[in-house]
């Protein structure tokens, strides 16, 4: 044990222990993110592995299994997009139209195989070839290329998902907007920072020790994406699916931003009028805004229309995403609770979890949004109540 070897031991060790749990839950849960996501802990895992041997003196690597091609990063990329794809839909599943993301790996994995079948003498001829070290780098520009690639589809899942979300839950706290971002910024940050010192090592010619720090900032990482991981949620009903022909999700603009209205029902066409119509009346008579986890489609169950019917009405007839629809409710909610709690015998929090809100940063969020105002502030305000 050393100041450099125990790091690198506990985040090897550590990620291989999470890419176990993940694979049990997803099995048990039947949750296909949480298998890709422990698969994304196996390849950190591998990334982590030469070192960690290293530092520890066991050279099973460069002995025994010299050759073997046990480098996974060209398969990085496409599982991060997979998992943020699974992430996002519950009905999400591999088709063979997704196979292609998987050859660059393929074909560089049997490239190295066949040699390494064939034996040492095999191995050595095919890394004295100039065309391995043309590869080498074509393989290099692959990789970077390809990190480059999925990590932008997911940042456009992202925030394409975001967009959508406020007009699917009531909550958006069910699944962790700041999980995907970390998520993204952790692997950015990783990937730059093992980049930035590649540069140092060809220019420096940097030793094993001064190497070390690199895998000491993904350690970091597996340890953030493990924990963090494992505690996100997942609703069972999640099905952000609006997808293009390449598989690359698409946000209709006319259901993710509200069009110009007054909120008067009368402005929009006859059916949207209607439906409006109803979905007052059953708000004000079920107050079903109090629901915590109220969705878009269990509200239009309720009022036995679709979703994309009921979408465009909210953000047509009241200019609103459901989000803001169902929180300027609950605020108003909370607004006449609070009037009837003359002797204020209740805290603004309990309040507010009465009138729907899960928690109060939610509650804060919101109110400030349609308020414009915090909520002490615009109840110490004159006239404000």
């Amino acid at each position: 044990m050393s100041l450099y070897t125990t790091p690198l031991q506990f985040g090897y060790f550590f990620s291989l222990l999470m890419w176990i749990l993940f694979i049990i839950r997803g099995y048990r849960e039947q949750r296909l993110s949480d298998k890709l996501l422990g698969w994304i802990m196996f390849i950190l895992a591998t990334e982590l592995q030469d070192y960690t041997f290293g530092f520890a003196g066991i050279n099973i690597l460069w002995n025994e299994l010299n050759g073997f091609p046990r480098g996974l990063q060209l398969l990085f990329g496409p599982v991060v997009y997979f998992y943020f794809r699974a992430q996002v839909n519950r009905q999400f599943h591999f088709e063979k139209g997704h196979l292609w993301h998987f050859l660059p790996y393929t074909f560089a994995f049997f490239y190295e195989l066949i040699p390494f079948l064939q034996g040492p003498e095999a191995v050595e001829s095919l890394r004295s070839s100039t065309h391995f070290m043309v590869l080498g780098y074509a393989n290099r520009i692959l990789m970077l290329a390809s990190f480059i690639y999925y990590l932008s589809r997911c940042m456009i899942i992202y925030k394409r998902y975001r967009k959508w979300s406020l007009n699917q839950f009531s909550n958006t706290e069910l699944i962790n907007f700041n999980w995907f971002r970390n998520f993204l910024y952790a692997m950015i940050f990783w990937l730059l920072f093992r980049e930035i010192m590649n540069i140092f090592d060809m220019i420096m010619d940097l030793d094993f020790y001064q190497d070390w720090w690199w895998n000491l900032a993904l350690v970091v990482v597996v340890v953030y994406i493990g924990l963090a991981g494992y505690e996100q949620s997942q609703p069972a009903k999640i099905n952000f699916q609006n997808t293009s022909p390449l598989g690359e999700e698409k946000l209709d603009p006319k259901l993710s931003e509200p069009a110009t209205s007054t909120g008067d029902p009368t402005e929009v066409d006859e059916e949207k009028s209607a439906i409006a119509n109803k979905l007052r009346k059953l708000m004000e008579e079920d107050k079903l805004y109090i629901q915590a986890d109220l969705s878009l489609h269990e509200l239009a169950q309720h009022l036995k229309v679709n979703t994309v019917q009921l979408s465009a009405t909210i953000n047509q007839a009241f200019n609103q995403n459901f989000n803001d629809f169902v929180n300027s409710l609950r605020i108003e909610e909370f607004i006449r609770l609070y009037r009837e709690d003359v002797n204020k015998r209740f805290t603004l929090l309990s309040i507010a979890l009465d009138s729907g809100f899960n928690s109060k940063a939610t509650f804060n969020r919101a109110f400030k949004k349609i308020k414009g105002a915090s909520p002490k502030e615009y109840l110490d305000a004159p006239n404000s109540i």
